[in-house]
């Protein structure tokens, strides 16, 4: 088992050193957010009992894992991005709040425990989420499957989206997750492919732009999508180019939001859009043709995902409407 000392983020919880790899960085000092980004603290009661069947069932999120600013929103309405197969990464993006190492062993029984609590949460959707596990041979691919096939024996009403990693370098891994059937296949790009040997190291931009274009091809009818951050240096015109290449890759859903710079070991914020900024953004994205887009300083892969999917599910069945009229 992994050891590592130094403070989690997570209050009342042992510290520990997330990311050793970024130790000997210089510090880039976090600058004040803008009026537009402030949250409230967390603090119903419904999100207290979200953190308890969490706990309760042994189970890691990403919403605390990755410091998500939505956390007390989520959880407040029952919504929680469950993140599987441990809490470290192999990857070391620098980006990312996710703590780095060398991760434990697959829990067999992750899978069961991930569906009790989504059956007792009452979840209309749910968001699967994971670590990088470039360690394992299918990149963790047959553990993904598995917690599709338990969730919809124990919540088959339950609607399920995946956040995979991008299996790079792990042949027949997208089929595995594929043939799963999830209801909609998320991968996020990120960031524009000139920031990726900054912001994302271990990854390749093409690799996630086949990944999805694989899920199409092997499954039309599974809802693909994908993120972006702003913020992190990118110019305007590095984004549309993304967006004309997620469309060829015929992804449904895009989701634009703010970089928030976790610690200062990790990229500085270049820049904080605007609102209206992001409004552009998303009015370019409707107009190449994604069937949903959403596009706020706040957005993140998992926020409002159960809204997203009915809505990715009536603008579908408009599209087809208007194509049979």
């Amino acid at each position: 088992m992994t050891v590592r000392v130094l403070v989690d983020h997570r209050a009342g919880e042992p510290k520990l050193v997330r990311h050793p790899e970024k130790a000997h960085r210089p510090d880039n000092p976090i600058q004040r957010k803008p009026s537009w980004i402030r949250v409230k603290a967390p603090n119903s009661p419904i999100y207290h009992e979200t953190h308890a069947l969490m706990r309760a069932n042994g189970l890691v999120t990403v919403c605390e894992e990755a410091a998500c600013p939505n956390i007390g929103e989520c959880w407040s309405q029952r919504h929680a991005t469950m993140m599987i197969m441990g809490e470290t990464c192999t990857r070391a993006c620098s980006f990312c709040n996710v703590a780095t190492g060398q991760p434990d062993a697959l829990d067999a029984g992750e899978p069961n425990r991930v569906a009790d609590a989504v059956a007792k949460l009452g979840l209309r959707h749910v968001v699967i989420t994971s670590v990088d596990r470039d360690d394992l041979a299918d990149g963790g691919a047959a553990h993904f499957a598995a917690v599709i096939r338990a969730i919809r024996a124990a919540a088959p009403a339950t609607t399920i989206e995946v956040l995979t990693p991008d299996f790079l370098r792990k042949p027949g891994s997208v089929e595995v997750v594929v043939a799963a059937r999830p209801d909609v296949f998320n991968h996020n790009l990120e960031t524009v492919p000139r920031l990726y040997p900054s912001i994302r190291p271990g990854a390749r931009y093409f690799q996630s732009l086949r990944l999805l274009d694989s899920v199409k091809r092997l499954d039309p009818t599974i809802f693909t999508k994908s993120g972006l951050m702003v913020g992190l240096g990118e110019a305007r015109p590095e984004i549309m180019q993304v967006m004309d290449d997620l469309r060829v890759a015929d992804v449904d859903l895009l989701t634009l939001g703010q970089y928030l710079q976790p610690t200062v070991k990790h990229a500085a914020v270049a820049e904080f859009v605007t609102p209206e900024g992001f409004e552009d953004y998303a009015k370019v994205a409707r107009a190449k043709g994604f069937l949903l887009v959403s596009a706020t300083p706040l957005t993140r892969s998992s926020y409002h995902a159960d809204a997203d999917f009915a809505a990715l599910q009536a603008a579908r069945n408009a599209q087809a409407a208007g194509a049979r009229a």
